[in-house]
Protein backbone atom coordinates (compact mmCIF):
# COMPACT_ATOMS: atom_id res chain seq x y z
CA UNK A 1 0.00 0.00 0.00
CA UNK A 2 1.42 3.61 -1.44
CA UNK A 3 0.71 7.25 -0.85
CA UNK A 4 0.63 9.33 -3.98
CA UNK A 5 0.04 13.02 -2.52
CA UNK A 6 0.13 14.40 -6.11
CA UNK A 7 -2.82 12.28 -7.48
CA UNK A 8 -5.00 14.18 -4.74
CA UNK A 9 -7.31 13.28 -2.10
CA UNK A 10 -8.93 9.49 -2.11
CA UNK A 11 -11.48 8.03 -0.08
CA UNK A 12 -13.81 5.16 0.05
CA UNK A 13 -17.60 5.25 1.78
CA UNK A 14 -17.20 1.98 4.84
CA UNK A 15 -21.27 3.32 5.60
CA UNK A 16 -23.83 5.23 4.69
CA UNK A 17 -22.49 8.28 7.22
CA UNK A 18 -18.75 7.34 7.15
CA UNK A 19 -16.04 7.79 4.26
CA UNK A 20 -12.32 7.15 5.77
CA UNK A 21 -9.72 8.70 2.87
CA UNK A 22 -6.68 10.82 2.70
CA UNK A 23 -6.18 14.22 3.69
CA UNK A 24 -7.77 17.44 2.77
CA UNK A 25 -5.41 19.18 0.21
CA UNK A 26 -6.71 22.71 -0.12
CA UNK A 27 -9.82 24.18 -0.12
CA UNK A 28 -11.69 23.15 -3.04
CA UNK A 29 -11.70 19.19 -1.84
CA UNK A 30 -14.12 20.88 1.05
CA UNK A 31 -16.48 21.84 -1.71
CA UNK A 32 -16.16 18.32 -3.00
CA UNK A 33 -17.10 16.66 0.22
CA UNK A 34 -20.10 18.93 0.81
CA UNK A 35 -21.47 18.74 -2.48
CA UNK A 36 -20.85 15.09 -4.04
CA UNK A 37 -20.39 13.22 -0.14
CA UNK A 38 -23.30 14.92 1.58
CA UNK A 39 -19.95 15.53 4.73
CA UNK A 40 -20.65 17.64 7.55
CA UNK A 41 -17.64 16.88 9.63
CA UNK A 42 -14.34 15.95 9.24
CA UNK A 43 -11.80 14.39 11.52
CA UNK A 44 -7.98 15.03 10.90
CA UNK A 45 -5.99 12.76 12.70
CA UNK A 46 -2.74 14.56 11.45
CA UNK A 47 -0.36 16.68 13.25
CA UNK A 48 1.27 19.45 12.04
CA UNK A 49 4.13 18.21 10.37
CA UNK A 50 2.50 15.63 8.59
CA UNK A 51 0.39 18.80 6.89
CA UNK A 52 4.00 20.68 6.35
CA UNK A 53 5.66 17.76 4.71
CA UNK A 54 3.18 18.05 1.89
CA UNK A 55 2.68 22.06 1.91
CA UNK A 56 -0.98 21.76 3.06
CA UNK A 57 -2.36 25.25 4.26
CA UNK A 58 -4.82 23.76 7.13
CA UNK A 59 -5.49 27.40 7.96
CA UNK A 60 -7.10 28.01 4.03
CA UNK A 61 -8.89 24.37 4.22
CA UNK A 62 -10.47 25.49 7.83
CA UNK A 63 -11.24 28.94 6.87
CA UNK A 64 -13.28 27.86 4.08
CA UNK A 65 -15.10 24.83 6.02
CA UNK A 66 -16.68 28.02 7.90
CA UNK A 67 -17.68 29.57 4.82
CA UNK A 68 -19.38 26.54 3.43
CA UNK A 69 -21.76 26.47 6.44
CA UNK A 70 -23.29 23.20 8.01
CA UNK A 71 -19.27 21.83 7.53
CA UNK A 72 -17.31 21.22 11.02
CA UNK A 73 -13.73 20.58 10.82
CA UNK A 74 -12.28 19.29 13.58
CA UNK A 75 -8.45 18.43 14.65
CA UNK A 76 -7.69 15.67 16.81
CA UNK A 77 -4.20 14.73 16.24
CA UNK A 78 -2.47 11.23 16.86
CA UNK A 79 1.03 11.09 15.83
CA UNK A 80 2.04 8.84 12.71
CA UNK A 81 3.66 5.59 12.99
CA UNK A 82 3.28 5.00 16.53
CA UNK A 83 1.05 2.29 17.59
CA UNK A 84 1.09 3.42 21.39
CA UNK A 85 0.31 7.44 20.70
CA UNK A 86 -2.71 5.19 19.02
CA UNK A 87 -3.78 3.22 22.10
CA UNK A 88 -3.38 6.16 24.44
CA UNK A 89 -5.53 8.73 22.05
CA UNK A 90 -8.18 6.17 20.71
CA UNK A 91 -10.30 6.74 23.67
CA UNK A 92 -10.59 10.90 23.56
CA UNK A 93 -10.45 10.82 19.96
CA UNK A 94 -13.54 8.66 19.89
CA UNK A 95 -15.38 10.55 22.84
CA UNK A 96 -14.59 13.80 20.98
CA UNK A 97 -16.43 11.85 17.85
CA UNK A 98 -19.38 11.23 20.15
CA UNK A 99 -20.21 14.44 21.24
CA UNK A 100 -19.83 15.99 17.84
CA UNK A 101 -21.65 13.72 15.99
CA UNK A 102 -24.62 12.60 18.72
CA UNK A 103 -27.06 15.45 17.15
CA UNK A 104 -25.60 15.78 14.09
CA UNK A 105 -26.51 14.37 10.79
CA UNK A 106 -24.76 14.08 7.29
CA UNK A 107 -21.21 11.69 6.77
CA UNK A 108 -18.47 11.65 8.62
CA UNK A 109 -15.09 11.69 6.81
CA UNK A 110 -12.32 10.77 8.56
CA UNK A 111 -8.73 11.42 7.63
CA UNK A 112 -4.68 10.85 8.42
CA UNK A 113 -2.64 11.81 5.72
CA UNK A 114 -2.95 8.93 3.61
CA UNK A 115 -5.66 6.96 5.34
CA UNK A 116 -3.85 3.68 5.51
CA UNK A 117 -3.39 3.48 9.26
CA UNK A 118 -4.33 6.17 11.76
CA UNK A 119 -7.91 6.81 10.45
CA UNK A 120 -8.86 3.67 9.44
CA UNK A 121 -8.47 2.89 12.78
CA UNK A 122 -10.35 5.45 14.31
CA UNK A 123 -13.29 4.34 11.66
CA UNK A 124 -12.85 0.79 13.48
CA UNK A 125 -13.04 2.05 16.97
CA UNK A 126 -15.77 4.43 16.54
CA UNK A 127 -17.56 1.65 14.68
CA UNK A 128 -16.58 -0.85 17.79
CA UNK A 129 -17.49 1.36 20.86
CA UNK A 130 -20.14 3.54 19.56
CA UNK A 131 -22.18 1.60 16.95
CA UNK A 132 -22.09 -1.96 18.79
CA UNK A 133 -20.32 -3.36 15.54
CA UNK A 134 -18.20 -6.75 16.93
CA UNK A 135 -14.42 -5.41 15.71
CA UNK A 136 -13.53 -8.60 14.12
CA UNK A 137 -16.64 -7.83 11.99
CA UNK A 138 -16.34 -4.26 11.14
CA UNK A 139 -12.70 -5.00 9.88
CA UNK A 140 -13.58 -7.32 7.73
CA UNK A 141 -16.38 -4.90 6.52
CA UNK A 142 -13.69 -1.74 6.37
CA UNK A 143 -11.22 -4.09 3.97
CA UNK A 144 -13.99 -4.89 1.64
CA UNK A 145 -14.12 -0.92 1.04
CA UNK A 146 -10.86 0.42 1.83
CA UNK A 147 -7.43 -1.89 1.43
CA UNK A 148 -6.08 -0.03 4.57
CA UNK A 149 -3.24 -0.99 7.80
CA UNK A 150 -5.32 -0.63 11.15
CA UNK A 151 -3.23 -1.25 14.16
CA UNK A 152 -5.99 -4.21 15.75
CA UNK A 153 -3.90 -4.71 18.62
CA UNK A 154 -3.34 -0.89 19.77
CA UNK A 155 -7.30 -1.00 19.05
CA UNK A 156 -7.63 -3.84 21.54
CA UNK A 157 -5.43 -2.57 24.04
CA UNK A 158 -7.15 0.89 23.74
CA UNK A 159 -10.25 -1.41 25.09
CA UNK A 160 -8.76 -3.42 27.62
CA UNK A 161 -7.64 0.29 28.86
CA UNK A 162 -10.95 1.23 28.63
CA UNK A 163 -12.09 -1.92 30.83
CA UNK A 164 -9.27 -2.00 33.23
CA UNK A 165 -8.71 1.84 34.45
CA UNK A 166 -5.47 2.13 32.72
CA UNK A 167 -3.05 0.66 35.55
CA UNK A 168 0.48 0.77 34.85
CA UNK A 169 3.12 -1.95 35.94
CA UNK A 170 6.87 -1.03 37.30
CA UNK A 171 9.74 -2.73 35.36
CA UNK A 172 12.79 -1.71 35.27
CA UNK A 173 16.00 -2.24 32.73
CA UNK A 174 19.96 -2.64 33.39
CA UNK A 175 22.63 -1.65 31.26
CA UNK A 176 25.72 -3.82 32.68
CA UNK A 177 28.93 -0.77 32.25
CA UNK A 178 31.05 -0.89 29.06
CA UNK A 179 33.08 2.48 27.90
CA UNK A 180 30.35 4.72 28.16
CA UNK A 181 29.28 8.25 29.57
CA UNK A 182 25.41 7.77 28.33
CA UNK A 183 22.90 5.10 28.01
CA UNK A 184 19.30 6.44 27.26
CA UNK A 185 16.69 3.63 26.14
CA UNK A 186 14.27 4.50 23.02
CA UNK A 187 10.65 2.75 22.31
CA UNK A 188 9.00 1.50 25.24
CA UNK A 189 5.79 3.97 25.63
CA UNK A 190 7.84 6.78 24.31
CA UNK A 191 8.36 6.43 20.79
CA UNK A 192 11.06 5.67 18.66
CA UNK A 193 12.06 9.58 18.69
CA UNK A 194 12.40 10.04 22.42
CA UNK A 195 14.80 8.60 25.01
CA UNK A 196 14.66 8.14 28.32
CA UNK A 197 17.74 8.56 30.65
CA UNK A 198 19.44 5.32 32.92
CA UNK A 199 21.02 6.41 36.14
CA UNK A 200 24.76 4.80 36.39
CA UNK A 201 24.81 3.01 40.16
CA UNK A 202 28.72 3.50 40.74
CA UNK A 203 28.84 0.86 43.38
CA UNK A 204 27.60 -1.80 40.98
CA UNK A 205 28.84 -0.20 37.55
CA UNK A 206 25.66 -1.02 36.37
CA UNK A 207 23.32 1.59 34.40
CA UNK A 208 19.59 1.05 35.80
CA UNK A 209 15.96 2.23 34.88
CA UNK A 210 13.29 2.58 36.36
CA UNK A 211 9.82 3.23 34.86
CA UNK A 212 6.09 2.09 34.68
CA UNK A 213 4.03 0.48 31.64
CA UNK A 214 0.53 -0.07 31.29
CA UNK A 215 -0.57 -4.04 29.87
CA UNK A 216 1.36 -4.97 26.27
CA UNK A 217 4.41 -5.76 24.55
CA UNK A 218 6.79 -2.91 24.20
CA UNK A 219 10.09 -3.10 21.72
CA UNK A 220 12.79 -0.63 22.72
CA UNK A 221 16.53 0.13 21.99
CA UNK A 222 19.42 1.00 24.25
CA UNK A 223 20.98 4.23 22.92
CA UNK A 224 25.06 4.57 23.96
CA UNK A 225 26.62 8.15 24.25
CA UNK A 226 23.84 9.63 22.13
CA UNK A 227 24.62 8.03 18.82
CA UNK A 228 24.96 4.26 19.15
CA UNK A 229 21.96 2.37 19.04
CA UNK A 230 22.12 -1.48 20.44
CA UNK A 231 20.44 -4.36 21.95
CA UNK A 232 20.84 -6.60 24.93
CA UNK A 233 21.60 -10.31 23.55
CA UNK A 234 20.85 -11.22 27.17
CA UNK A 235 16.86 -10.06 27.12
CA UNK A 236 14.16 -10.94 24.84
CA UNK A 237 14.85 -9.94 21.37
CA UNK A 238 12.16 -9.79 18.51
CA UNK A 239 13.20 -11.24 15.27
CA UNK A 240 15.29 -9.62 13.02
CA UNK A 241 13.53 -6.96 10.36
CA UNK A 242 13.80 -7.09 6.82
CA UNK A 243 17.67 -4.91 7.40
CA UNK A 244 18.44 -7.88 9.80
CA UNK A 245 18.16 -5.45 13.24
CA UNK A 246 17.00 -6.67 16.24
CA UNK A 247 15.08 -4.95 18.65
CA UNK A 248 14.72 -6.21 22.71
CA UNK A 249 11.42 -6.38 23.91
CA UNK A 250 9.17 -6.76 27.36
CA UNK A 251 5.66 -8.08 28.37
CA UNK A 252 3.51 -6.75 30.83
CA UNK A 253 0.77 -8.98 31.60
CA UNK A 254 -1.80 -8.23 34.10
CA UNK A 255 -1.61 -9.56 37.81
Amino acid sequence: LTYRHELGMNYNRVLPNLIVGSCLQNPADVDRLKKDENVTTVCNLQQDPDMAYFNVDISEIRDHAKEVGDFNHLRLPIRDMDGFALRMRLPSVIASLYQELKDREGTLYVHCTAGLGRAPAVALGYMFWVLGYDLHEAYLLLQSKRKCVPSMENIRAATCDLLTGMTRSPIGLLYRRGTCEHVEVAGLDIGWHSRLPFNFISRDGHWTLEHELPVGRYEYKYVIDKERWTYNPHAPITNPDRKGNYNNYIEVCYD
